[in-house]
């Protein structure tokens, strides 16, 4: 019995392809004989799968489980599969929000979220990262679903700092002023520009040393320079660094020099960086919108609006307010045990197991 899974690009820094290596294991744990099928791959993780063309023809003892995350050709692969089909969705930003910057990643994003709702009709099981995103199954006419948050070992430090970056950035902080960061894609969605509208008035009001450090590359062209223009409008550039792509170990010196994690993004459907900066003892100061709060829990100041004077003095609190910084570095740790690899792990075996004997079939072994 074979649970291969399908995905359209693995990555190997990337969260959904470290989740994808990592289901492969509890499938195999399982008993299931398990491989990664994929359409494209960064050189550190080709030898983890194999191309898409090579799943050759059907197999009655096969299923096939579907990373979805983007608009792609694999997904129509996937969908004329005659075998048993089970979806593990991980959001599609809704087009709307990147149309008018990125209208080629909109399209794809478009396709993404219509080849989800074909595969609602065919797949027997649905597996959301979020409470958030299984209510977009059900929205998109998926029957039976389930919860099980990203199986990456949140609790692990995945690299020490690099020594370099962290004392540029110690450097920085021995002139005064707080370091605040932000960790994402570089894209209209994440809204680094609230950011920097946010963060202009934060110096003016609240601290006028203070810098901005969002780490990330770009989806496109046309946002960054237009998020770089208004940096030198609002005269930000020597506070506001765009880092573009960062080794792990850069990543873990910005997260260690920080004083707090903020985020104004428009649309999350976990937010991985989330859980990077409770688990480096970060306080955050979010936008409460689509999946934050859920990941967030009670770990940082969930706010209801992106008022940049709102979200200045919410930010100045985490900053300056002590004892809250403790009471909230304390909740990001009980949170981020909560997201437990072990725990994730049993419950997606569970989960694929349980849909899978109700089909009349077993593990090989």
């Amino acid at each position: 019995m074979r649970i291969d899974q399908v995905i359209p690009s693995l990555v190997g820094r990337d969260a959904i392809g470290l989740h994808t290596i990592e289901v492969r294991a509890v499938l195999r744990s399982a008993g299931f004989d398990s491989d990664i099928y994929y359409s494209t791959c960064t050189p550190d993780v080709a030898h983890e799968g194999y191309p898409v063309a090579d799943l050759g023809s059907d197999s009655r003892d096969r299923w096939l489980l579907y990373q979805s995350s983007i608009g792609s050709p694999v997904a129509d692969i996937f969908l004329d599969r005659p075998e048993p089909k089970i979806v593990n969705y991980h959001n599609i930003t809704p087009a709307s929000l990147l149309a008018p910057w990125e209208p080629d990643v909109a399209f794809e994003v478009d396709l993404g979220r219509r080849q989800l709702a074909r595969m609602a009709t065919s797949s027997r099981l649905a597996v959301a990262d979020s409470t958030f995103n299984e209510g977009e199954l059900l929205a998109a006419g998926f029957t039976t679903t389930t919860v099980v948050p990203l199986l990456i070992d949140f609790s692990a430090r995945s690299a020490d700092p690099d020594e370099a970056t962290a004392e540029r950035l110690r450097r920085a902080r021995r002139r005064g002023g707080a370091d605040l960061v932000f960790v994402g894609k570089v894209s209209p969605h994440k809204a680094q520009h609230d950011l920097v509208k946010a963060f202009a008035l934060y110096r003016r009001v609240y601290d006028p040393r203070a810098r901005l450090h969002l780490v990330g590359s770009p989806l496109g062209e046309r946002y960054i320079a237009a998020l770089r223009r208004a940096i030198e409008e609002l005269d930000l550039a020597d506070a506001v660094e765009i880092t573009g792509s960062v080794t792990s170990g850069e990543l873990a010196a910005y997260y260690s020099v920080a004083d707090a994690f903020v985020c104004a993004s428009d649309h999350e459907g976990f937010c991985v960086p989330l859980v990077e900066a409770m688990a480096s003892n970060l306080p955050i100061v979010a936008y409460g919108v689509a999946a934050v709060p859920e990941t967030v829990g009670r770990a940082g100041l969930v706010i209801p609006t992106k008022d940049p004077l709102y979200l200045a003095a919410a930010i100045d609190r985490v900053v300056t307010d002590d004892p809250l910084r403790d009471a909230l570095t304390k909740a990001g740790r009980k949170r981020v045990a909560e997201l437990s690899i072990e725990t994730s792990r049993r419950r997606f075996r569970d989960a694929v197991r349980a849909t899978v004997e109700a089909a009349g079939h077993q593990p090989s072994r």
